[in-house]
């Protein structure tokens, strides 16, 4: 698909896009187009519909999932999380986007990024991010952002850099709607009484990755 989509964003028919993607069958290969792409027509549209790639990355805690354009990372979950195909399908709806397998330089980029947060030499991600959410999810997780490695925050304390104490709920809320695990840290995140507190990526995990940064401090 990725190689018949190059023919297709160049304007140029649907016979040259199959058999550059060395498809003999014609009716085989709209049929998997249409699967992929969905409602993107190959014959009839003027324009290509955003192609993000997805890849399986090997981690300490699990397998996790990126998806990414060619620019920027989209999303970046452990494979078992909780409501993972929910989370995939809302970005495929907002962004119009079909997702296929294969690599970009971000998913490369944050490949190695991780190996170097897991062996504790790295503790300041650069791999280039592309937000989806409200106003309010942005400025929570960009609070997030600001936390220093090895330490923690509660909830309340996200909310009063934001500027509403009362809005620790809301907070809460927009870290669980955080689709880049680990880049953007909402497992600093823990309740005032000194508890962990909740994590879609499991509890357990949460632990490990703040006794691993606090180590490495």
């Amino acid at each position: 698909m990725d190689t018949a989509l190059k023919p297709i964003k160049q304007k140029r028919s649907i016979i040259h896009a199959h058999l550059d993607a060395g498809c003999v069958s014609e009716s085989n290969f709209k049929n998997v187009f249409y699967t992929i792409i969905g409602k993107f027509s190959p014959s009839k549209s003027t324009h290509s519909p955003l192609v993000l790639k997805a890849s399986w990355i090997n981690t300490r805690l699990g397998p996790m999932i990126a998806i990414s354009d060619d620019n920027s990372l989209y999303l970046l979950e452990f494979s078992d999380r909780r409501g993972l195909e929910k989370r995939i399908k809302r970005l495929c709806n907002r962004k119009k986007a079909a997702i296929i397998h294969g690599y970009t330089n971000p998913i490369s980029m944050i490949k190695k990024e991780l190996e170097l947060y897991f062996s504790g030499k790295l503790k300041l991600f650069k791999t280039p991010l592309h937000l989806i959410g409200s106003d309010f999810q942005k400025k929570a997780w960009n609070t997030l952002l600001q936390i220093p490695y090895g330490q923690t925050r509660s909830y309340k304390n996200q909310a009063e850099i934001i500027g509403n104490k009362q809005a620790f709920r809301a907070v809460a809320n927009a870290n669980g709607a955080n689709q880049l695990a680990i880049i953007i840290p909402c497992h600093r995140i823990i309740n005032s009484n000194g508890k962990l507190g909740g994590y879609g990526g499991r509890k357990a995990r949460k632990e490990w990755m703040l006794k691993h940064e606090k180590s490495y401090v």
